[in-house]
């Protein structure tokens, strides 16, 4: 949920607000062209933070996560997940730690529900966990001039992709070269937009949404949950899991299907054309499965030049074979296959 205050100061400067999310600041489809090919400022609005905090949060979450949470650091951040414990993706996120506090930034759909799920696992452990997300919001700023503009305005981010910097009450967490997130409060948030927005257009939710699917990153949301093994949302390329940490929910069933080279779907970047927009958990077809679906609807949004750009998990041999693969029914609209930008390992092709 957005910080009243918060969301105050976004309408007051041409946000378009509807159930909590940023719909666009008066022009989505200039918006869009802009995400693509110019510098672009966003409240991401559809995301909110847990805070796992005491003297046992680093172990707790050991425990819990398939990420390796001991190898985390102040300036380092992860991709992560958790399961059950039949293997199934209940929530991706990014995790980074700022002192001996750890954070959690996931859709905020699923933030209450995590956040009772990871408290059944408390028991006499000394942590706190805590939604934190109307003491810190995020914003994110891409494009070509983004890290100059955070340098002048805010200050250097350090090199690498999911370092962490911190500046004042502001953690800068950098996602690629050119995309960053600001972690701060509500009052500096303000600060910063009103510097930063003059030079980055300012765009709706959906344009960072967007940004995340052409950079491959999944984010599972509620019709999608208790849907994937982590492999299957290529979890394991973005580093968000450990091979070689002890137990946590699904270990097993991860490390036996990576060890024994059974995995049989992964994600993969694609385009739908039309004006209609795919849902989370839609099914998609191809005709070597029979009129049985192949896969499913990860995430979607509008793209620049039309239509949609979605993230979908399907069979790999569909997409080795170069099967046609259609969307809702067996003779929907076509998937046209996009690049992803890092490679699949050697034994899942794609």
């Amino acid at each position: 949920m957005l910080n009243p205050t918060w969301q105050a100061f976004l309408e007051q400067h041409g946000a378009h607000i509807q159930n909590g999310d940023i719909q666009d600041f008066g022009d989505a489809s200039t918006e869009r062209i802009a995400t693509r090919d110019n510098t672009i400022l966003c409240a991401l609005s559809q995301f909110g933070t847990l805070k796992v905090s005491g003297e046992d949060a680093q172990t707790f979450l050991q425990s819990l996560l398939s990420s390796d949470i001991k190898a985390l650091t102040p300036q380092l951040a992860q991709f992560s997940s958790f399961s059950t414990a039949k293997g199934r993706v209940l929530a991706s996120f990014l995790v980074y730690r700022v002192g001996d506090e750890y954070f959690l930034h996931l859709p905020a759909a699923l933030l209450a529900p995590l956040q009772k799920k990871l408290g059944m696992y408390v028991l006499r452990s000394k942590v706190k966990i805590e939604d934190a997300s109307a003491q810190q919001v995020c914003i994110g700023i891409a494009g070509k001039e983004a890290a100059a503009l955070l340098q002048t305005h805010l200050g250097a981010a350090t090199p690498g992709a999911l370092t962490l910097t911190r500046h004042g009450d502001a953690d800068i967490l950098r996602l690629a070269d050119d995309r960053f997130q600001i972690h701060t409060t509500p009052e500096h948030a303000a600060i910063l937009w009103a510097k930063l927005s003059p030079h980055a257009r300012p765009v709706g939710s959906s344009c960072w949404d967007w940004l995340n699917i052409r950079a491959g990153i999944p984010v599972v949301l509620p019709a999608t949950q208790e849907q994937s093994v982590l492999l299957m949302l290529n979890l394991d390329i973005l580093g968000g899991v450990s091979f070689k940490k002890g137990c946590y929910p699904g270990q097993e069933i991860v490390a036996r299907v990576h060890h024994q080279g059974k995995l049989k779907q992964r994600t993969y970047l694609a385009h739908i054309g039309g004006t209609v927009a795919p849902q989370a958990n839609d099914a998609l077809y191809s005709d070597d499965y029979a009129g049985q679906s192949s896969g499913n609807i990860l995430n979607a949004a509008p793209a620049p030049e039309g239509g949609y750009d979605v993230l979908a998990t399907l069979h790999i041999s569909s997409v080795k074979e170069g099967r046609s693969v259609h969307w809702q029914t067996a003779d929907g609209a076509t998937l046209g296959f996009r690049e992803l930008p890092y490679r699949f390992p050697a034994e899942s092709g794609g």
